[in-house]
């Protein structure tokens, strides 16, 4: 169920392609980073409207799924003083722009992305 599909603009991403797939990539458009964990409810209920979002901007946003308990994930949320999950950041330009926690409903998102990336 929180597998990405085979939609190339939702991925996987971990500690050690995070500069890449990320950082790196959203120098060429926004990307999502979804900071997430199984055990955690309002992180199983975001996901499916986060894709849907993502897959009506065909292509001109990307999401990327960090799971938190994988790996060194947690080093992650660290790093940018994530506090509780799920905690959604916008990269674009190489650096964050904004984010929001918690489930919010598609409309929040909406907005959340078109003001506060360059689409």
């Amino acid at each position: 169920m929180h597998s990405a599909q085979n939609n190339l603009d939702i991925y996987n991403v971990s500690l050690d392609d995070f500069e890449q797939k990320v950082i790196k990539a959203s120098r060429q458009r926004p990307i999502l980073v979804d900071l997430w964990a199984d055990w955690c409810s309002p992180c199983i209920v975001i996901a499916p409207v986060l894709n849907q979002i993502i897959e009506r901007l065909e292509g001109r946003v990307a999401l990327a799924k960090v799971e938190v308990d994988e790996g060194e994930n947690m080093k992650l949320a660290g790093r940018y003083q994530v506090r509780g999950f799920p905690t959604v950041i916008l990269f674009q330009d190489g650096e964050e722009k904004a984010r929001f926690s918690s489930a919010r409903p598609a409309s929040f998102i909406d907005s959340f992305i078109h003001e506060n990336a360059e689409l």
